[in-house]
C-alpha cells in the first residue's frame, strides 16, 4: 500500500469518496465491539465474579479511551487541514507531536492509575471476589494503556490523511488474534496456566502491541500519506498547545456521553429487571446504528478538515450535508424494519416474552429517532473536521443533559415540588415510558439546534495557522 490510499476529498463526486472513507471505519467499529465481546465470552466460561469484574471495569476504561480519542480529534482536524493545503510537513510534524503528547499523557494516566488502583475500585463498588478478578485485570490494563494511545495516534494521523484501510486491516488483525489467544490466556492451554481475568487483560495488551508496533513502522516509512520524522518528537509548545486546546472539548465530550449513559441505566433500573432487560438490547440494536454514523461522522471529519485546508469551505458544506442526508435515509430504512419486527428483533437476543413485549415498545417509541441520533453525529464530525470541538462537545452536552436527561425525570417520574410564585409543579408519571420519549426528544432537539449551528458557517476557517514553519531539521 501506498499513498495511493489517501483519499482527495476536495474535488471529484462527493458521494463515493465518503463511502470510500467510511466502511472501513464502519467495519474497524465493528471490530471494536468483536474485540470486546471475546473478551466477555471467554471470560463467562471463568465464572459470573469474572464477567461482573470486567463489565465494572468498562466505565472506567471508557473514560481513558475518551481521553484518547480527544487528543486525536485534534490530529485528525489539523493533519486533514494540512494535507488539503497541501502542507503535507506540516502534517508530518503534527503527527509527531501527537504521539509525543499521547505518550506524555497515557504513560502520566498510567502511573497514576496503578497507583491509585485499590481506592479506585473501592470507589466504584468492587467487593469481594469481583474485587479480585478486578484487581487482577485492571493492573495489566494500566500497563497497556500507552499502546492503546499510540494506535489511536496512528489511526487519526491516517484518517486525517484520507487513509481509513490501513487502520482497518492493522484492526482485523489484531482482533483476530486477540480472539485466538484470549482462551490460551484465560483458561490455559498447555504449558500456558490459565490466569482469569488477568489473561484477558495479557491478551488484549499483547494484541494492542502487535497492532502499535505494526502502526509506528508504518508511520516510520511514510509510505501510506503522512510520516513520523524523528526530529518531530522534540516538544513544539505552540503545536502541543494546539492539540490541547482542540482536543480537550472532544474528550469532555465522550466524558459526558459516559455519565448520561450510566445515568439512564440507573432510571431504568428503577422500573425493574424487565424494563432494564429490555432497554439493553434496545441498546445493542442502536449500537449498530452508532457504528454507521460515528463513522460516517469521521470520514465527514477528515473531508470537512481537507476542503478547510484547501480554502473551499462551500464543498466541505456539501460534504457534511451529502453525508447527514446519506446516513439519516439509512437510519430511517434500518428504524422501518425494526419497528415493522419489533418482536423479532427482540427475539435475536431473548426467549423471555415479558421482556419482548417491553422492548416492543421501547423499539417503537425510539426507532424513528436513530435518524436524527445519526445525523447529530455526522454534523458532530463536520465540527471536529473544523477543530471546533467546542461546538462538538455542547451538542453532546445538550442532547443528553438538557433534552434528555431532565425531560426523563419531568416524564417518566410521579413527584411535586412548590415552586415560589408558581405554586406546585408535577411530574407526569409516565413511567419507564417516558423514559424512551426522552430519548426521542433528545435526539429531535439537538438535530434541530446542531442543523442551525451548523448553518450559521462559524466553523468556516478551520484551525490551522496558515504558513507555518515545522520544527528544525524539516524537508
Amino acid at each position: 500500500m501506498s499513498s495511493d490510499s489517501r483519499i482527495d476529498m476536495t474535488d471529484g463526486a462527493i458521494a463515493p469518496k465518503l463511502f470510500a472513507l467510511s466502511w472501513p471505519l464502519v467495519a474497524g467499529n465493528l471490530l471494536q465491539t468483536l474485540y470486546n465481546l471475546a473478551d466477555v465470552f471467554w471470560v463467562g466460561r471463568v465464572g459470573s465474579d469474572a464477567v461482573a469484574a470486567v463489565s465494572l471495569m468498562f466505565p472506567t476504561s471508557w473514560m481513558f479511551v475518551s481521553t484518547a480519542m480527544g487528543i486525536t480529534a485534534a490530529t485528525i482536524a489539523l493533519v486533514s487541514q494540512h494535507v488539503g493545503a497541501g502542507e503535507d510537513r506540516q502534517a508530518d510534524h503534527v503527527v509527531g507531536q501527537t504521539v509525543l503528547l499521547t505518550l506524555a499523557v497515557s504513560v502520566a494516566l498510567a502511573i497514576l492509575g496503578y497507583v491509585f488502583r485499590h481506592p479506585l475500585l473501592s470507589l466504584i463498588g468492587a467487593e469481594g471476589a469481583v474485587y479480585t478478578e478486578a484487581l487482577a485485570y485492571i493492573e495489566v490494563i494500566f500497563l497497556s494503556l500507552p499502546l492503546t494511545f499510540l494506535f489511536f495516534a496512528f489511526r487519526a494521523a491516517l484518517q486525517g490523511a484520507g487513509d481509513t484501510k490501513t487502520a482497518m486491516w492493522l484492526m482485523v488483525a489484531s482482533a483476530g488474534l486477540n480472539v485466538v489467544i484470549d482462551p490460551i490466556f484465560i483458561l490455559g492451554w498447555g504449558p500456558i496456566e490459565g490466569m482469569g481475568t488477568r489473561g484477558a487483560a495479557v491478551a488484549t495488551l499483547l494484541s494492542r502491541l502487535f497492532a502499535t508496533a505494526a502502526g509506528v513502522y508504518i508511520l516510520l516509512r511514510g509510505d501510506w500519506g503522512v510520516q513520523l520524522h524523528l526530529e518531530d518528537l522534540r516538544p513544539d509548545p505552540e503545536r502541543l498547545r494546539k492539540l490541547v486546546d482542540v482536543g480537550y472539548p472532544a474528550s469532555l465530550d465522550g466524558w459526558a456521553r459516559s455519565f448520561s449513559a450510566v445515568v439512564m441505566a440507573a432510571l431504568v433500573a428503577r422500573f425493574g429487571p424487565i424494563p432494564t432487560a429490555a432497554y439493553g438490547i434496545g441498546l445493542r440494536l442502536m449500537s449498530v446504528s452508532w457504528s454507521v454514523s460515528g463513522a460516517v461522522g469521521q470520514a465527514t471529519a477528515t473531508g470537512v478538515g481537507q476542503n478547510l485546508g484547501a480554502k473551499t469551505p462551500d464543498r466541505a458544506a456539501s460534504v457534511t450535508w451529502t453525508a447527514t442526508a446519506t446516513t439519516m435515509g439509512i437510519l430511517f430504512a434500518a428504524a422501518g424494519l425494526v419497528v415493522a419486527f419489533p418482536a423479532e428483533a427482540m427475539r435475536l437476543f431473548i426467549g423471555e416474552q415479558p421482556v419482548i413485549d417491553e422492548g416492543i415498545t421501547f423499539l417503537r417509541i425510539v426507532a424513528p429517532s436513530w435518524a436524527f441520533f445519526g445525523g447529530v453525529m455526522v454534523i458532530q464530525g463536520a465540527f471536529r473536521g473544523a477543530g471546533i470541538t467546542k461546538a462538538a462537545m455542547a451538542l453532546s452536552f445538550l442532547s443528553r443533559w438538557i433534552f434528555r436527561v431532565p425531560v426523563a425525570l419531568v416524564v417518566a417520574f410521579a413527584w411535586t415540588v412548590t415552586v415560589p410564585v408558581i405554586g406546585p409543579v408535577s411530574g407526569l408519571a409516565w413511567g419507564v415510558e417516558g423514559l424512551w420519549w426522552a430519548y426521542v426528544a433528545g435526539a429531535v432537539a439537538s438535530f434541530a439546534v446542531a442543523v442551525v449551528w451548523f448553518r450559521l458557517g462559524t466553523w468556516r476557517e478551520g484551525v490551522i495557522d496558515r504558513g507555518a514553519t515545522p520544527a528544525a531539521g524539516d524537508d
